[in-house]
């Protein structure tokens, strides 16, 4: 773009964002130091470069002090034009190899942090960390969980069913920005739970941390406000602890909260306060005050579909409570044990999983010929327990054939720059998170450990038996930046190329 003067040259800066500003000094309504300062504080990237005729110190000293990165004396020949223009593009191009080295480098320490975290709290929220064990495992992981109180809270974020597809990439957007909020604040620590949800632990003084907890919800409240008509959204929060060792206490509560999610589709913010008048406190019921929304055979539908084994007891408490007085009449308790049993049925169904199959499973299960209600909710739970277990089984059968694809695909491509977890995950149609859960808990690795094993054992092969250089070694296996691909080997096999290739290590 050209420009007559500094203030058209400002307006069409901010239009197209150059790489390269060259303006004069002397202009009319905007003069080229005033602009090279705007444009250096509103476009740090842009080089600038200032040509003029004034050899003066002066105007070199200001040019300098407003990020000026050339200044060229008129009169300017075409050779020197043009092995200043080659310059700031070999800059530009460094700049940019040095930009994606970052963010690589980012990207793989937050897939590894994200793997760490979430194997380290499945393990303290289960209890199965002493206090001392917690503090040992936090160390290593530079995870600080020191703090005078605790509390947790959970979310998860889906898309809507018949969105899916034009709502995946604004969830994935939605997901980035709700992460940021929380991974830049030293009270919070995010960790992922499932495909679709996550947990945060809160830390600090009890006073604060109903403060944390309630401005958590806003910020995600506000953020998923954008997208109404494609995500699902639920937030489930605790009541503070104030020893680690409490926080598989902390964990029963919040999840027994989470599990109205499948109950109160409605309610996105689960909590003590929120869900006061669905706990029936000493509230008397009859049939006739049931919500018969209440008893929709898609509440188990949906609990089946996204819900887990660890979550049955709670969900089953919650379905049970939400009816509980109604629950004195037989006739009710059965009409809910049809209910139950027609809609575990259909889900299964759904799956192509045959009647018969289903019936083997649950023939042994017996209730008392007069229906008590402990009774009722014992078959409720292993009814789901069954279920859940041929749901997986057909889940794990789907997601070894897409893991199968998936690796097929990585061992076929690992070599090439461009390949990266999203460009697999659509490769084989599914989202990056799912593909990203199902390659750890299946791997025990990370898609990028796994992939940089693979191009690392190439690239030893390569030392061991070429006299490539390293630089050639590091474009054959996918590394466009040599350096990055000296950093990552020494990192992984514990020496630098050329130290492996001398048989000093390795």
């Amino acid at each position: 773009a050209t420009a007559e003067n500094g203030e058209e040259a400002l307006e069409k800066a901010e239009q197209c964002v150059p790489d390269v500003v060259m303006s004069d000094i002397h202009m009319p309504f905007m003069d080229g130091l005033a602009l090279s300062r705007i444009v250096h504080e509103e476009f740090p990237k842009t080089k600038i470069v200032i040509i003029s005729g004034y050899d003066e110190f002066e105007y070199a000293r200001q040019a300098i002090e407003v990020g000026v990165e050339q200044y060229l004396l008129k009169p300017i020949t075409k050779l020197k034009l043009k092995k200043t223009l080659q310059e700031l593009k070999d800059k530009i191009e460094q700049e940019n190899q040095q930009n994606d080295y970052q963010l690589m480098f980012r990207n793989e320490m937050h897939e590894y942090e994200q793997f760490s975290h979430r194997r380290f709290f499945e393990r303290v929220l289960s209890g199965k960390l002493s206090v001392q064990e917690m503090y040992q495992e936090s160390m290593k992981l530079g995870i600080e969980i020191d703090a005078p109180y605790y509390n947790l809270m959970f979310f998860s974020l889906q898309e809507k069913i018949d969105r899916q597809q034009e709502g995946q990439g604004r969830l994935q957007e939605i997901q980035e920005r709700i992460h940021q909020y929380f991974l830049k604040h030293p009270q919070f620590v995010l960790f992922g739970w499932n495909v679709n949800s996550y947990g945060v632990l809160l830390k600090g003084e009890q006073s604060q941390l109903a403060i944390y907890a309630e401005e958590s919800i806003e910020q995600i409240q506000k953020i998923c406000s954008f997208e109404p008509e494609n995500i699902n959204w639920y937030v489930a929060v605790g009541n503070p602890v104030e020893r680690l060792s409490m926080l598989p206490e902390c964990f029963q509560e919040v999840n027994h909260f989470y599990s109205y999610r499948y109950i109160m589709p409605g309610l996105h913010i689960l909590n003590q306060e929120t869900l006061k008048e669905y706990m029936n406190e000493g509230r008397e019921k009859s049939i006739d005050s049931v919500d018969s929304k209440k008893m929709n055979p898609e509440i188990i539908q949906d609990f089946l579909s996204r819900g887990s084994r660890l979550e049955i007891a709670d969900f089953v408490e919650t379905y049970l409570n939400s009816i509980e007085d109604a629950l004195k009449s037989m006739m009710f308790r059965n009409y809910i044990i049809l209910n139950i049993r027609f809609s575990v049925e259909s889900y299964l169904e759904s799956l192509g999983i045959e009647k018969a199959e289903y019936s083997d499973g649950t023939s042994s299960l017996e209730l008392e010929s007069n229906l008590k209600v402990e009774s009722m909710k014992t078959y409720f739970m292993q009814i789901l327990e069954h279920a859940i277990m041929l749901r997986d089984r057909v889940s794990d059968y789907q997601s070894r054939k897409i893991l199968r694809r998936a690796l097929n695909y990585v061992n076929d491509n690992y070599c090439k720059e461009t390949l990266s977890l999203n460009s697999v995950a659509s490769e084989v149609d599914v989202s990056a998170n799912y593909l990203s859960a199902i390659f750890s808990q299946s791997m025990q690795k990370t898609f990028i450990e796994y992939v940089t094993m693979k191009r690392m054992e190439k690239a030893k092969k390569l030392l061991r038996n070429t006299e490539q250089s390293s630089g050639e070694i590091a474009t054959e296996v996918g590394y466009k930046d040599p350096h990055y691909f000296s950093y990552v080997f020494k990192k992984t096999i514990g020496c630098s190329p050329r130290e492996y290739r001398s048989g000093k290590k390795g």
